[in-house]
């Protein structure tokens, strides 16, 4: 008997279920939900099960929400995409480039040029990671910032300890992820004089009636969050005091300032659906059509392509791009599911805690995936958390059966 979509949507997110904590999937198109399915725990003590409203910190799928956001101002011409950082944090007026990024702090070139909205869009800035690389600058980038999602730094201290470390490139050179959108966030707010949670709140989540999206999660809402689970030295799953390398705290303080535009905000399958939606036909019109069409068509030269990275790995030699937030499918046949799956001109970018989705916008095809996978550098390394990356893939080829 042959299986209906729904069946084969269920099937792939019930697969190896118990070697990641759960997660819930939603398939929309064309003005409808065609598919749902949620498996496994919120929560391990007392087991809680994943519903369609739980919260889950939806990591790197906070960047193409930033990105939104400094677009529409760009609409206003608030900025330029040429227009200097320094315009508006003067932090960074004078910049250095590390001759290695493994080298010596001190070992650095000046820049060649100021890095630009541009460069912070596309992660062309020469900004990074600390944790991508060994050597001094991991230490350095922890020093100067704290965690990458709670940090204890005022948004302008943490501006000012990035712009005191050194680039890794020279500013428009390749691709470097990092912590780029973290810093078009802060701008944004300091051109709007008002936190960026309140940006996005009246640009983004009101307007999409994104309701339970946010940096934090109001007390009376806290029973629907995912807990940080991750696995033991064991790689068994266990609930963690804290995210992976120190990126965020067991307990948020309440005065805290800092937010990551970048990998901070919580999110629901239903929000960010609502989000998604905006690369579709059906769309609620945030952005205008060349806006929209900038954000999602490749940016990167070929010679970018071929030496862009991210945490060391060549992502876009082959199958993608890389536009303003997201990636952009050009070479279907050598696409990577896990990033973005569907025919040339799809979109989408994945969360490091398991969250993915992709649009695929020549047939208004949407389809959101949620987990809460928290897993160690070196954990990963060693193949502990691994079920997830299978899990999209499963969704994906079946979301590509779609006729």
């Amino acid at each position: 008997m042959k299986h209906s979509f729904q069946d084969r949507i269920v099937d792939a997110l019930g697969a190896r279920r118990g070697a990641w904590a759960g997660g819930g999937v939603l398939v929309w198109r064309r003005g409808e939900i065609i598919a749902s399915a949620f498996t496994g725990v919120r929560a391990l003590e007392p087991r809680r099960p994943v519903e369609r409203d739980t919260l889950f910190r939806i990591a790197s799928m906070s960047k193409p929400i930033t990105t939104v956001a400094a677009l529409s101002l760009l609409e206003e011409g608030r900025f330029a995409l040429d227009t200097p950082v320094s315009r508006w944090a003067p932090e960074f007026a004078e910049l250095r480039v590390l001759r290695s990024p493994t080298g010596p702090l001190e070992d650095t070139v000046p820049a060649h040029r100021p890095i630009t909205f541009e460069d912070l869009l596309t992660h062309r800035s020469g900004i990074t990671y600390g944790a991508f690389w060994p050597g001094p600058l991991a230490e350095a980038y922890r020093e100067a910032l704290g965690g990458d999602i709670d940090s204890e730094r005022s948004p302008d201290a943490w501006i000012a300890g990035l712009a005191s470390l050194p680039l890794i490139d020279q500013p428009g050179a390749t691709l470097h992820y990092g912590h780029s959108t973290d810093l078009l966030g802060l701008l944004i707010a300091r051109i709007e004089d008002a936190p960026l949670e309140d940006v996005l709140a009246r640009r983004i989540f009101g307007p999409l009636e994104m309701v339970d999206t946010g940096f934090t999660v109001p007390r009376d809402r806290a029973h629907r969050c995912a807990a940080p689970i991750g696995f033991d030295a064991n790689g068994h799953l266990t609930t963690l005091h804290g995210g992976p390398g120190g990126s965020f705290l067991e307990a948020r303080p309440e005065a805290m300032q800092f937010v990551s535009g970048g990998q901070g905000l919580w999110s629901t399958l239903d929000d960010y659906l609502a989000f998604a939606r905006t690369f579709t036909s059906q769309g609620r019109g945030l952005l205008r059509p060349e806006t929209l069409a900038w954000m999602t068509t490749n940016r990167l030269t070929p010679e970018q392509r071929a030496t862009a990275e991210v945490g060391g790995m060549p992502l876009f030699a082959a199958g993608h791009g890389y536009g303003m937030g997201v990636a952009v499918v050009m070479e279907p046949e050598d696409a990577l599911e896990t990033i973005c799956g569907g025919p040339a001109g799809s979109v989408g970018w994945p969360g490091g805690f398991g969250g993915w989705w992709q649009v695929n916008r020549r047939d208004d095809t949407v389809a959101v995936f949620l987990t809460h996978n928290m897993i160690e550098r070196d954990q990963l390394a060693h193949g502990v958390g691994h079920e997830v990356f299978r899990v999209i893939t499963d969704l994906a080829r079946a979301v590509a059966t779609l006729e």
